[in-house]
Formats: structure tokens, sequence, C-alpha cells
């Protein structure tokens, strides 16, 4: 089982080795910083390395000014883009969060997060995550960052009358514009094709005309009734529309909602927006294709009726084009399955004590790139169950893999001889991190499956390591 790299290294060197840092040792430090990332997944930079040489070699690259941090982002989204060669076309959801990070003398460069009221610091960041027209993560092909200077506190109304006079490029729109462009940018290099997927926070002028502008396909989901051609609003245009379809959705319980299955009622219309900038009163007409998904008959006492209104540049003439609209919407929460996962979940990023914005941002970028890992395999494991191991894991990882669970497995396990199934080997994978379903009863999750991988990864190299000295032997 010799081999010239781990697995580990093999995929920090696919994501990031196409990194300009201006230096050979720059690069190879790269990688093996991603490497470690990815064997064991932590905000803290010292939890991640046991050793010293190893943990200072990281801390002296995360710091160093002359690292480009964009030069980072822009190798791993170069590498996300060429993944998505591979598909049709892939869904690419945009959306917001915010780090919140240490920083009690104020001296780190962080901005204001959360309330002003609450006093909270940290960073602001607008991802773009790839995802393949099965739902499994691809990749991130945008990450802009920012960090947002605390104002005087003012009131609803002051706030809404500073956007009205304010320019795109005085506003936080303008970091929407610049992740979408960057996604556009590493889609049109390698003539791969996306289809935008954003929330209510992108219904607004500037958003929806660079989102035509993009060449792509865009769906987003509107935030207020808009008027539209002829001056009448968007949704009594609808519900002049015969249904298209009804469809049952089964819908999950919460602490504000019930469960049960929800009849879904489709209709869609082709119309124009009016969009209207407020600072010139200057008019422009958007034509869309509007799709409203809304519950009927279903609706329990004191809840809301599920309701998307949608706007798309896709053609929208037949029932299936309705679901695909639909469908491309629903895989926008992949993004938030990433957000949870790179936040507080399996990568816990919020956690890193790094020394400045700059040093947070190159680290958070490299937790980036193992949470979409992470999330990937937790959805194939999910939602494709009977692929083979194969898809995602490789050969030297499936053998030491099926080698550890033979050692641990129950008296009544049977272990199958030929490659496993994903679902198998993922449900070993979180094992080795102490998943047992006991206390959720749910599938694993991306905290028990990192923590596998990096067992699994140690495994491997202990593997490799002997086959090495066996072969110094000879």
């Amino acid at each position: 089982m010799r081999r010239e790299c781990s697995e580990a290294k093999a995929w920090a060197i696919e994501q990031f080795g196409g990194a300009k840092l201006g230096d050979a040792r720059r690069l190879a430090r790269l990688v093996r910083v991603a490497t470690g990332a990815s064997e064991n997944p932590s905000g803290k930079v010292s939890d991640v390395f046991s050793s010293p040489r190893e943990l200072d070699g990281a801390y002296d690259f995360l710091e160093n000014n002359h690292v480009s941090a964009c030069s980072i982002t822009l190798a791993m989204t170069e590498a996300t883009a060429r993944r998505c060669i591979k598909q049709e076309f892939v869904w690419v959801a945009v959306d917001g969060s915010s780090l919140n990070l240490t920083d009690h003398a104020r001296v780190k460069g962080f901005g204001a997060v959360g309330t002003i009221d609450a006093g909270a610091s940290g960073l602001k960041v607008i991802s773009a995550l790839a995802i393949g027209r099965d739902g499994a993560t691809v990749g991130l092909l945008a990450q802009t960052w920012w960090a947002r200077q605390a104002g005087p506190k003012r009131s609803a109304k002051e706030k809404r009358k500073s956007r009205r006079v304010r320019p795109d490029e005085d506003k936080e729109t303008r970091y929407w514009l610049e992740a979408i462009d960057e996604a556009r940018q590493r889609l049109d290099e390698t003539g791969a094709h996306g289809w935008f997927q954003l929330d209510r926070e992108a219904d607004a002028r500037s958003i929806l005309l660079g989102l035509q502008a993009s060449g792509h396909l865009f769906t987003v989901r509107s935030a207020w009734d808009r008027v539209v051609d002829g001056g009448q609003f968007l949704r009594a245009t609808l519900e002049q529309q015969v249904p298209v379809s009804a469809y049952e959705l089964k819908v999950p319980g919460s602490a504000t909602r019930k469960a049960r299955h929800a009849r879904m009622v489709a209709r869609h219309a082709s119309t124009k927006l009016r969009l209207r900038d407020r600072r010139t009163n200057k008019t422009t007409w958007l034509a869309v294709h509007a799709v409203w998904v809304r519950e009927e008959g279903t609706t329990p006492e004191g809840e809301k009726p599920l309701d998307w209104l949608l706007f798309t540049n896709a053609r929208v003439q037949s029932v299936n084009d309705v679901y695909l609209v639909v469908e491309g919407y629903s895989r926008r929460w992949r993004i938030e399955d990433f957000h949870r996962t790179w936040k507080s979940g399996a990568c816990n990023v919020e956690q890193t004590q790094l020394r400045s914005r700059e040093a947070a941002v190159r680290w958070a970028t490299v937790l980036a790139a193992v949470a979409t890992r992470v999330e990937r395999l937790k959805h194939l494991a999910r939602n494709q169950p009977d692929q083979p191991a194969t898809v995602e894991l490789s050969a030297d990882e499936i053998r030491v893999l099926m080698a550890l669970k033979r050692r641990y497995k129950k008296r009544t396990e049977r272990i199958p001889s030929a490659t496993p199934t994903i679902a198998q080997a993922v449900r070993w994978i979180a094992e080795l991190g102490g998943y047992t379903g006991k206390s959720s009863g749910g599938p694993p999750g991306s905290i028990t499956i990192a923590r596998g991988l990096e067992r699994l990864q140690h495994a491997v190299e202990g593997v490799h390591a002997m086959a090495v000295l066996d072969s110094g032997r000879k």
C-alpha cells in the first residue's frame, strides 16, 4: 500500500494546489495546513496540529501578511468549477452569514455582528455553494468577506430612509453582487452552467438585474408583492391562473409548526416585474416567469400556510418545468447545512483564536473547503445510500475502514467482503467518531462523520508508514 501521498494530502492538493502565493514553500505549507484540517477539523489551530513543528508552521503561514487570502479562495473556487464541468448544470446557492469571533481588546480588525446592543464582533461573509443535480455538495464557487462598522443606533424608519438615498456601492448589497459575479466568472472559465438560488434577501432591484446580467439561470424568492406589467400586483395576477398541479409535501414538526402532509397547489405565469430605483426614481422592467406554490386546505389553525413565490428567468411551460424550479429552490437549504457544519458543527470555525482579520479569513477558507466534503459525505449516505463507497472514498480508505470495522464490530454484525455502499461506509466512519444512534435515532451527523474521518485518516497514515518500513527492511 505504498503511496506518494496520503488521501487527505491528495484532497488538499486538488483543493489548493493551484494557489498562486509567489513562493513554492508557501504553497507547500498551505497544502500541509489543509491536509491537517481535513484529517482533524477544528476551529482552533492548536487542536488540529499536535506536532510543535507543524503547529508553529501553521501559525507562521496563517499570520503571514504576504499570503493573500484571495489567492487561497481563488484556488478553492477554481477547483470547484472544474468539478462542475461534469454536471449538466449545478444549483448555486448564495447566502450570507456572520462569524462571531473573539476580540475582547478590539485589535483584530473585526467588525460588528448581530445587534448593536449585543456588542458582538466578527466578520460577515457571502458564500456561493455549488450543488449537484442530486443535491450533493460540489464545493464553493465564491466567498466575499467584510467587516461591518458599527454606526449610531437608528430606528427602522431611519434605516429605510438611509437605504433609499445611498448608491449600491455604499450598501452591503455590493457584496452580494461581488459573490454572484465571482461565481459567474468561475463557471464561465470552465464552461460550466449554473442556476443561482437565492432567498428573500436577494429580492432587490440591483441583485435581480445583476443575476440577469450574469448570463446564467436564477431563481429568487419574492420578499413582497411586486407590481407587474399592466399595473396589477403579482399575487393577484397569479390567483387568476388555473392551478397546473397539486402535490403532497411531507412537513416535519417543529416548535412552531405541526407535522403534516401539506397539499401544495402550483400556479405560474410569465410577466414583467417593475423595478424602481428609489434613489433616482428610474424604473426598469424585468421579464421573468413567476412560480407560486402555496399550501391549501391543510394548514393547522393558528399557522400560516406554506407559501413560496419564486421569480426565475428559466423557461416555464409545463408542469415538469414548475417542479424543476421548485426543486432548485429547495436545494438552497444545502447552504444552511454547510453553514452549520462550518461554523458550529464539525469545523467550529468560530472558535478560532487567530490574532488578525486576515489570518482568520485564511483559516476559515481552508475549513470551509473541509466542511463541503463533510456535507457531501453526509448527503450521499442519506440520499444515495446504495452507491458504492468508491464514489467518495479511496481504495486505501475503504480497505482500512473495513479492517477497523471487522476489529470493532458487534458479535451479531456481518461485514461484507465486497465494497460497501456509501451509506455503510459513512455509518462506519461515524461510529469511529462516536456515533451510536441511541441519542437521536437518526442518521449520522456532520460532527461524528468529521471525527471518524480524522481517525480513519490517522489509521491510513499508519498503514502507509508500516508499508514504507517493511519496504525498507527488504
